[in-house]
């Protein structure tokens, strides 16, 4: 039996296959000219739309939620992390909020450990010196950076994309230690070899190198406070390639200026894509342009999972990928 087409609005542009998949297989609205919906855009959005097919760069609160029109049934996010939207609110009046998990886990571990080799062998300080013309020849003790081999990599959340980063890690012969909020399998522990800490602190303040890998949930914000930024050791190195709440930006800055730490990565903001000047403009701190899911295979991949989500729910099932606030 056929069922109606859904009015499907995305909010940005999307890869071509998939809004060629999309416009096949839905009512759908394209954002051609891929400029990102104001409040009122998004208001107007919500109030025809059967599914929203939002981006992590758009606010889906709840008096957002309270504006949308009875026909609203679905919030089919394109990408995996949800905390720019109020799942409980959409729960709430009805409406099914799903995600693309699982597609970005190998790039963006990929990332995090491009990110720990560029600060600790200071490949983009380097790069800038040569592309600078100030390259003067190799010398015995200049742009020393730090060896991988041996040293100890803390990794905070050990979900998916934390444990995919502890294999990369473990090829690079470093070891691997991790906090969550329970153990992974004996089994897993075993391939890597992983170290598990119940105490974020205490790990904190043994590791070389931290990463985090954790969501953005309430019970994270600000994860690394001031006062747990204190306990890393000034030769330690600091990544995220997770969501930037997790960090105090403020006081990250204030332990940059005062060199009590090695080095920072990151890929993602507090405020983005606002950065707190206070991390620019230093050596030892490589900032990307929130780079973790940019490959072409990861983006495509993400797009098929929103396709197969609201293709599932048209067709009067629940979609795969659902998200409830038990989760969060």
């Amino acid at each position: 039996m056929s069922h109606p087409r859904l009015k499907v609005v995305l909010t940005r542009r999307l890869p071509d296959a998939v809004e060629t998949r999309m416009r096949e297989l839905f009512d759908a609205e394209l954002n051609l000219k891929d400029v990102p919906m104001d409040r009122a855009a998004l208001e107007a959005a919500v109030q025809r739309a059967d599914v929203l097919a939002p981006t992590i760069t758009d606010e889906i609160d709840a008096d957002l939620i309270a504006k949308a029109g009875d026909q609203l049934k679905m919030i089919a996010n394109f990408g995996a992390g949800v905390d720019h939207i109020d799942v409980d609110a959409a729960v709430a009046r009805g409406i099914i909020v799903t995600n693309t998990p699982g597609v970005l886990t190998e790039d963006t571990a990929d990332l995090a450990m491009s990110l720990i080799l560029a600060v600790s062998r200071r490949l983009v300080e380097g790069a800038n010196i040569v592309q600078s013309g100030d390259f003067q020849g190799w010398t015995p003790t200049w742009m020393c950076g730090r060896k991988l081999w041996g040293k100890r990599l803390g990794i905070v959340g050990m979900g998916r994309i934390g444990q995919a980063l502890a294999r990369r890690a473990k090829a690079f012969g470093m070891q691997v230690h991790y906090h969550n909020r329970k153990p992974v399998s004996d089994r897993i522990a075993e391939e890597l070899g992983a170290t598990y800490w119940d105490d974020l602190d205490q790990m904190l303040a043994r590791m070389d190198v931290i990463s985090l890998n954790s969501p953005a949930t309430k019970e994270t914000h600000h994860l690394l406070s001031a006062e747990r930024l204190e306990l890393l050791q000034p030769h330690a190195i600091l990544i995220n390639t997770a969501r930037g709440e997790l960090i105090d930006e403020a006081a990250l800055a204030e332990v940059v200026a005062r060199r009590g730490i090695a080095g920072v990565g990151l890929d993602v903001y507090e405020n983005e894509p606002a950065i707190h000047p206070g991390l620019i403009g230093h050596a030892n701190v490589v900032l990307l342009p929130h780079l973790g899911s940019a490959t072409l295979e990861a983006r495509q991949d993400m797009g098929d999972r929103v396709i197969l989500n609201v293709m599932t729910f048209q067709n009067g099932h629940r979609p795969p990928d659902r998200v409830i606030p038990a989760m969060l």
